[in-house]
């Protein structure tokens, strides 16, 4: 290992930097805002100068194709930043030690971490300069602009380079004064080497400034600070900050121009252009081609029925970013590839770029691959991809069918929380998915002119299944007429959303009681009762259902009071994954699931076929519009207008510039659209 630290470190703290987890140790009053909102709507600032909350800390995951940076930052009392740079190549797999216990092949990532060491010294006039922060910047990259000290101005931009395995930090030094400035910049290199599967590693910090410069009055100097890892037999990385913030800002870009929402709420319109963000960013390079991943410092390289078939996979092609819909098809592609022998459940997952499959229980991966993958099929509106795949939809609903117990409900070991609490052995969510492939498998049938037997059916199965949910589930609890989870269960779960998600209403209003008044909490639905752990996809399902259940003006204020919390509080700025666990990391797919709040829940669009759709607008009473364009499902460009007047809604559908529908509905009323 070489180390040729810089003269003294930038903005050092004597103490550790404090992990988010920790600081999220009471749940009981809602968040403090640190935060407001750009008035483009496309940014977060934090003002520390007039910050009395302090100190605080927080990190932000960002993602590239070869990296994923967990960014940890915190400002003390006095103002003054540290950073800790968390990176993770999920190519480079390490060895496991001999003293890891063999799981730990599962996250063998290569994986460094990068304090504030590792900065420059900027020395003036004898005067190392340590500026206090001045405040934060969030819009898809991470700004920090410090404080005004002898006449300049320093701010540094943290984004992970989009294609090469690097991480940037920016620095620009403005010169304020009327006087030029003369500065040096301390030499700073690391390189570290590390045997690992696909050769040596190397690891290196890099800095490109120049020893000495001149800055004029009113001028800049800028330069990149890199953190990088490569394979010893492979070319350096030697991307520059100004290519690598090219390729970011034109993957933002994307993100901003494609699947816009405009709402009365700039909060949920923030929200929603950060979540396509995060739901976009974390896809990576792999052996099975681009792959979408969790992140979360745990889940790269590798693909989850739960998160990438059943989450984010029916999201991408309303996005239509490219790398998404391909990372999302190719996921689909590699469970079908892998359809156990008759009988046997298939895979939850295959991670360590598809090498290593887990694991060995039925979480009722079957029955979210037939909902996540004919939903993927019906939005993408593509024949082609269609009938590719509708063997892995068939072989799902085969499988689910076959494991139907005596009371016509679907058996599973547990369900995608993988026995952290108990699911008995027919749980609700197993069912629920079920029941919502079935509905849209029998649409991608009627897309791909399947004998109509075959639709028929389907949804006879779907109608005998509806009832056997009801009659096995339905229970009455706390006075409540709602569903118990699991045979013999007694309290409420979160995921009693399902069967409103899936259009089943008959236990519509029970329901909603119980998700919104016995488990609703400050950070959303609790999994049960007074236990105080929340998953957020729990909640993100229940808004969705809630909306798509016709309960609107009921939703939003807890939508709302949610989107306050994950944008502008103390855990920003995305939907996250658990709490206590993992102290509520940014795992991606999460993200997907807020957006799908307003696609499916809110606007109510259903695809029904290549040139098909069902809508079901839900707009809440005190919002008179809402909006919903460059939406690229069904291999179009969508836009959708919404203007509310009395008791009925005006509609615009538009393809481009072409006109499709024009006219009013009724509130909750479904209108079917041939394009």
């Amino acid at each position: 290992m070489r180390y040729i630290p810089g003269f003294l470190s930038f903005l050092i703290m004597t103490f550790g930097f404090c992990q988010v987890g920790a600081q999220n140790n009471s749940q009981s009053a809602p968040d403090p805002q640190y935060w407001n909102i750009s008035p483009d709507q496309d940014a977060i600032t934090w003002n520390i100068v007039d910050e009395d909350k302090l100190p605080h800390a927080d990190d932000i995951e960002m993602s590239g194709q070869r990296l994923s940076s967990i960014v940890k930052y915190e400002v003390n009392k006095q103002k003054q930043l540290t950073i800790d740079r968390d990176i993770i190549f999920p190519q480079l797999r390490r060895f496991v030690g001999s003293s890891e216990p063999d799981w730990y092949n599962y996250r063998a990532y290569l994986r460094r971490s990068f304090d504030d060491q590792f900065l420059p010294s900027i020395v003036f006039e004898d005067i190392i300069l340590q500026p206090k922060l001045d405040s934060v910047r969030i819009d898809g990259q991470l700004t920090f602009f410090h404080s005004p000290i002898e006449g300049m101005i320093m701010e540094r931009t943290i984004f992970p380079s989009m294609t090469q395995r690097q991480l940037v930090e920016k620095w620009v030094i403005r010169n304020i004064s009327p006087v030029e400035k003369k500065l040096y910049i301390g030499y700073t290199a690391f390189e570290q080497e590390e045997k690992g599967m696909h050769g040596v590693y190397k690891v290196a910090v890099r800095c490109d400034s120049k020893p000495e410069v001149v800055i004029k009055p009113g001028e800049n100097y800028s330069f990149g600070l890199y953190f990088s890892a490569g394979i010893s037999n492979e070319p350096g990385v030697d991307q520059s900050f100004a290519d690598a913030e090219n390729e970011r800002k034109a993957f933002l870009n994307e993100m901003k121009n494609n699947l816009v929402l405009k709402s009365p709420d700039p909060v949920v319109n923030t929200l929603f252009y950060f979540s396509k963000i995060r739901a976009s960013e974390s896809i990576f390079e792999t052996k099975m081609g681009l792959v979408h991943s969790p992140g979360g410092g745990n889940y790269y390289a590798g693909i989850w029925a739960n998160d990438q078939v059943e989450y984010s996979g029916p999201f991408f092609p309303w996005l239509g970013y490219e790398n998404a819909n391909i990372a999302a098809y190719n996921a689909y592609k590699h469970f079908l590839k892998n359809i156990p022998p008759e009988g046997e459940f298939i895979r939850s997952s295959f991670e360590m770029e598809g090498d290593l499959p887990c694991c060995s229980k039925d979480r009722g991966d079957a029955a979210m691959i037939s909902y996540g993958t004919s939903q993927f099929v019906l939005a993408s509106g593509d024949k082609k991809i269609a009938e590719e795949l509708w063997p892995l939809i068939e072989w799902s609903i085969a499988y689910c069918n076959a494991n139907l117990n005596g009371h016509g409900v679907v058996l599973s070991d547990t369900d995608e929380m993988e026995g952290r609490i108990p699911t008995g052995d027919a749980n609700l969510a197993t069912s629920s998915l079920y029941y919502g492939g079935l509905i849209n498998a029998a649409r991608v049938a009627e897309m791909l002119n399947k004998k109509p037997g075959v639709e028929k059916d389907l949804l006879h199965k779907a109608k005998r299944l509806e009832a056997a949910i009801d009659n096995y589930f339905g229970t009455t609890i706390d006075g409540i007429e709602t569903y118990r989870y699991f045979d013999g269960h007694q309290t409420f779960r979160h995921w009693i959303c399902l069967p409103l998600v899936m259009g089943i209403q008959t236990r519509k209003e029970g329901t909603l009681n119980a998700l919104f008044d016995k488990l609703w909490a400050d950070n959303g639905i609790l999994v049960e009762p007074g236990d105080n752990v929340f998953w957020d996809r729990g909640t993100l399902y229940a808004f969705r259902g809630a909306f798509k259940a016709g309960a609107a003006d009921r939703a939003l204020n807890r939508l709302l009071s949610y989107s306050y919390s994950r944008l502008l509080g103390k855990r920003v700025p995305y939907a996250v994954e658990a709490y206590p666990e993992y102290g509520m990391r940014h795992l991606s797919a999460e993200s997907a699931l807020y957006c799908r709040i307003f696609t499916e829940g809110m606007l109510g669009v259903e695809p029904l076929g290549q040139n098909r759709f069902k809508i079901t607008p839900q707009i809440p009473g005190s919002w008179n519009e809402l909006s919903l364009t460059s939406c690229k499902i069904l291999n179009r460009d969508l836009n959708f207008f919404i203007v509310k007047k009395n008791n009925n809604i005006h509609l615009t559908v538009s393809d481009k510039a072409r006109i499709i529908w024009n006219g009013y509905i009724d509130i909750g009323k479904s209108l079917e659209i041939d394009l």
